[in-house]
């Protein structure tokens, strides 16, 4: 059974370009209201603007979700936009210092910039927009991870650690939910055609990677579906295999090698 996602207010952050911006439309397309949330402004106006011309509705929050003194600024502003968030997306994320680096060779600074955009800001939106979830009964969380949380990769460490924690607290966010009507669950979107990862792999072939509209497309899908499980680690490996990966909530789907 599948439910609509058609007038609801969907929250996007790191939706100025990538795997966000192709959410944005995707959900806008399915129409949804959707709010955007980036750093740079000149890219989100560009993201809603497209959107805008595609027939969909999108407002622009500029904000870093890594600034604490931001989330309750970003959350009132996307309830005034859209009224009541209903999904939230975490998926802004940043890789650290590219090249990428060994341990050895990071800055203790740089692997607090990735905790603080990769989980502490997730953690404090999720804070904010999941409270009002729980009190009408009902939303949905998707957190944005990688297979860098369950593999060693060299020289991924900031990046894979961060990931790792984000897809944990995501487990105890929906163990800590249930009964709520509030779902959260983990979406690893495999390797795509992006800037980041143009910026982590910059020597790898455009043609193996993901467009990120077709992986948009089946994580929209499950944000209106209501066969995605609270908790769940869903692997998603566009051109691979014809269908998701999911793990429980306490486990791990079994990765593509990157």
């Amino acid at each position: 059974m599948k439910t609509s996602i058609a007038g609801r207010g969907v929250l996007v952050t790191g939706g100025s370009r990538g795997l966000g911006r192709a959410l944005g439309l995707a959900l806008a397309r399915a129409g949804a209201r959707v709010v955007l949330v980036a750093r740079h402004a000149d890219e989100l106006t560009a993201a809603v603007t497209a959107i805008g011309a595609a027939g969909g509705e999108a407002h622009a929050i500029v904000a870093d979700v890594a600034d604490r003194e931001a989330t309750h600024a970003i959350a009132g502003q996307a309830a005034a936009a859209v009224g009541a968030i209903d999904v939230l997306v975490n998926n802004a994320s940043t890789l650290g210092p590219v090249p990428l680096r060994l341990l050895l060779d990071t800055d203790c600074e740089d692997l607090e910039r990735a905790l603080a955009v990769n989980l502490v800001g997730p953690f404090r939106l999720t804070k904010a927009i999941a409270g009002p979830m729980v009190l009408r009964g009902g939303g949905t969380i998707v957190n944005v991870t990688s297979d860098a949380a369950t593999e060693a990769y060299e020289r991924w460490g900031a990046y894979g650690a961060s990931k790792a924690a984000l897809e944990q607290l995501g487990r105890i966010w929906a163990a800590e939910l249930a009964g709520t009507g509030v779902r959260l669950f983990n979406v690893d979107p495999g390797e795509m055609d992006t800037r980041m990862h143009a910026d982590a792999i910059p020597d790898a072939d455009r043609a193996e990677l993901a467009d990120p509209a077709r992986v948009a497309a089946r994580i929209v899908a499950r944000v209106a579906g209501n066969d995605t499980a609270a908790g769940a680690r869903v692997t998603i490996r566009v051109g691979l295999s014809g269908a998701d990966a999911v793990g429980p909530a306490g486990g791990t789907a079994a990765e593509a090698a990157r």
